[in-house]
């Protein structure tokens, strides 16, 4: 069987790999901290559970229209604007499984062989990955620890061609927990309308930040109309495996990613979509309380890095990840990797996993309990003791 030459250039996510690693080594009797999945380690709140159950039972459980149910869209809709974001309307808005699937349509839709697409790196591995299996030349635009893993306007503009298609931003950020301020997004938005860039916005952290407002290109006049905003439930309603995002589209884009959507999974389940719609309109005290845990994890495994001779670590400004320097350690990230996980029992991701530029740093993920955060860092400690 001979596999196209396009299928190589699809990468993976090194966290689903670190986990298999993990659940082998828990298998044979070892005790392991997982610190390396990005999701919420709480339940989905009992009133979204039941909105399924109700949807299911009332026989919601036939194919729907492929850009979404219209009463999800309407609700999209009103929570964006309800929460300050953005004013659409529900025609901009399509439904997917889970917000992969945009970064696929939006990409697939726009992007032909040697066009190019800027993305973050470090950033979310799938940017690269996408952006090369579509035929595009992957562009990696560097975050600097020097500059809080913002984007540098500056050197986003020094990046920019002629064949420049697609700028991917990523606030708050996976995987430094950087947030981009006001000043930034205006400077970026400058560079777009002036190289007249598309510009994919992936917000899926919106809800989850801890200083200020959140700040988004779209907040500048006239970039909804070359603006993709991707978000969805996953990390909002801690509903990963629901599978469920949503995008708002400029409306050139509209049709094309509905005839994908068409094309590939025909149409998101009918029942997930009533609960995402009672994750909307219902009360928001869950998810408030879920951030104010996370605040106080932040500071409490934020602090306690900081106390390990050799590992320094920046305050995230929002989702649940920190991105600590271990450049003074002398080992090379991937090997930090392997022998936290093998000698220490903490599955934590090298920085690498996030492209080249997270070289000397890891990621870890807060979203476990504080005794177990306290017990990671005293793992990690005795082991950098050790070395």
């Amino acid at each position: 069987m001979q596999l196209t030459e396009a299928s190589s250039r699809l990468g993976t996510e090194s966290a689903f790999e670190v986990l298999a690693k993990a659940r082998a080594l828990e298998a044979d009797g070892r005790t392991v901290i997982h610190l390396e999945i990005g999701e919420p380690d709480f339940d989905t709140p009992p009133h979204i559970v039941e909105a399924a159950v109700d949807a299911l039972r009332s026989g919601q459980t036939h194919y729907v229209p492929a850009p979404g149910l219209p009463q999800l869209r309407e609700s999209v809709v009103a929570f964006l604007e309800r929460t300050g974001r953005l004013r659409t309307t529900p025609d901009r808005v399509v439904i997917t499984p889970g917000a992969k699937p945009i970064m696929f349509y939006v990409m697939l839709a726009l992007c032909q062989a040697g066009d190019e697409v800027i993305y973050p790196n470090p950033g979310f591995p799938m940017y690269e990955s996408i952006a090369a299996f579509t035929g595009a030349v992957p562009v990696p635009l560097p975050l600097r620890e020097e500059n809080e893993f913002r984007i540098d306007p500056g050197e986003l503009e020094r990046l920019v061609t002629p064949r420049t298609r697609l700028l991917i931003l990523n606030s708050p950020h996976n995987p430094c927990g950087s947030a981009l301020t006001k000043a930034d997004c205006e400077a970026i938005a400058e560079i777009a309308f002036r190289h007249d860039l598309t510009v994919l916005s992936d917000e899926v952290y919106w809800a989850i930040r801890y200083d200020g407002e959140h700040a988004s290109v779209l907040d500048v006049d006239g970039m909804a109309d070359r603006t993709i905003l991707l978000d969805g439930w996953s990390k909002t309603f801690a509903m990963t495996g629901w599978r469920l995002g949503f995008a708002v589209l400029p409306e050139p884009l509209v049709e094309p990613v509905t005839r994908l959507i068409v094309n590939s999974v025909s149409c998101t389940s009918a029942f997930s979509q009533f609960a995402a719609k009672e994750a909307l309109d219902g009360p928001f005290d869950a998810v408030d309380r879920m951030v104010a845990e996370f605040r106080s994890r932040r500071d409490l495994i934020v602090g306690e890095l900081n106390r390990i001779t050799g590992i320094s670590c920046q305050v995230p400004r929002g989702a649940f990840y920190v991105f600590p320097r271990v450049f003074e350690l002398g080992l090379p990230a991937s090997e930090l990797q392997e022998r936290l996980l093998r000698e220490a029992g903490v599955a934590a991701l090298a920085g690498t996993s996030f492209g080249v530029h997270g070289e000397g740093y890891l990621r870890l993920s807060y979203a476990n309990s504080t005794e177990n955060l306290h017990a990671a860092v005293e793992a990690i400690g005795a082991l950098v003791a050790a070395l």
